[in-house]
């Protein structure tokens, strides 16, 4: 089969590659023998999974054949990619390998009239996820300036006492401890303690 990118580019982009930040398109042929040798297959074990004649699919390989489009849909959905995948390489797994481990008490405080908030892991930097440990001071409503509200999602746990959480579009609700809630950060939310003394939580805030 012919090697000309711009074929493979057009034939990527008809098929719904249109990132312009995607990977250069690889040679179809060899990029189907990278597919079937990562699973194990021989020729005809892939020519039987992709529904196509091993010899089709020996000449796709060794480039001596172009494949029609309807071809090109049966080889991806037998090698289990979509069609733009079969002309861009594999995306290699990337392990970063961070932690950072922060001891009780040794947290970034940051203190409000309602919250006391302990920010965790504030050292590791580009982080997916906040999470802070929090004591909270409110004890109604009235303590707070109109709805918290942020992007992304937010987890709590409470840890000790028991508190009542206010949301935008849903009754309040009261949590103990070992209760927990998921929620949308975008919809006004606010937290009050209605223990004796300061309920604590975990705040786990996602950053996207």
């Amino acid at each position: 089969m012919s090697s000309d990118p711009k074929r493979m580019i057009r034939i990527a982009r008809e098929t719904g590659t249109t990132d312009p930040a995607a990977p250069e398109p690889l040679d179809l042929g060899i990029r189907v023998r990278e597919l079937r040798k990562a699973k194990g297959w021989t020729l005809e074990q892939a020519s039987v999974q992709a529904g196509l004649a091993r010899s089709t699919l020996s000449k796709i390989e060794n480039g001596q054949m172009s494949p029609t489009y309807d071809a090109l849909k049966k080889l991806a959905l037998g090698m289990g990619v979509s069609v733009p995948q079969l002309f861009t390489p594999a995306q290699a797994p990337q392990v970063s390998g961070r932690i950072v481990v922060t001891k009780s008490g040794e947290g970034s405080a940051h203190a409000t009239t309602t919250y006391e908030h302990e920010l965790l892991a504030g050292s590791l930097s580009k982080k997916q996820m906040l999470p802070y440990r929090a004591t909270i001071r409110a004890r109604a409503m009235e303590d707070f300036d109109g709805w918290v509200r942020h992007e992304g999602e937010e987890f709590l746990f409470v840890l000790t006492g028991v508190i009542r959480l206010y949301t935008e579009f849903y009754e309040p609700v009261d949590l103990r401890r070992g209760d927990s809630a998921y929620y949308d950060a975008s919809m006004g939310h606010n937290v009050i303690s209605l223990s004796q003394e300061d309920a604590t939580i975990l705040w786990v805030t996602s950053l996207a």
